[in-house]
């Protein structure tokens, strides 16, 4: 799996010109789930999300996680993240998932963070959508299971 994660001040996801998704302060994760992904991952990738240092204490520091400050999430499938532009001009996704695959395991996600008590946002899997995200800071931090075990 891998995740772009942005601390946010406000994201939402718009499809067919209709607000699905949206939270306040939190994190926007764009989530890709790789062929062979399993639940073990998942759970690794939502854990490390969730506890991620990144929001300011106090003094400023980064020193505050998403749980520390009882914010949302925003979580999006993402299979571009699988994209391999390396040969060529146009980007092969032959590592992303099949459908199927990563559907259960983008809900298996969802259901994993709300089980932590977690305000839990999302986008419309497979759809076309538009993602708004209101990058704090900004922060952005990548995230790779494969590079983890």
């Amino acid at each position: 799996m891998r995740a772009v994660i942005q601390r946010t001040k406000g994201s939402k996801v718009v499809v067919d010109h209709k607000t699905c998704g949206e939270i306040c302060s939190g994190l926007m994760v764009l989530l890709g789930i790789k062929r062979g992904d399993t639940e073990k991952e998942a759970q690794y990738m939502m854990d490390k999300i969730i506890n991620l240092r990144i929001f300011p204490d106090d003094e400023g520091k980064m020193n505050c996680s998403l749980l520390d400050i009882g914010g949302e999430i925003l979580l999006v499938s993402q299979f571009t993240l699988y994209g391999d532009a390396r040969k060529g001009r146009r980007p092969g996704f032959s590592q992303a998932a099949l459908p199927e695959e990563a559907m259960a395991l983008y809900q298996y996600s969802i259901d994993y963070l709300k089980n932590r008590g977690l305000r839990v946002a999302t986008g419309v899997f497979g759809a076309e959508m538009l993602v708004k995200i209101d990058n704090d800071g900004p922060v952005t931090i990548l995230l790779d299971s494969e590079k983890l075990f």
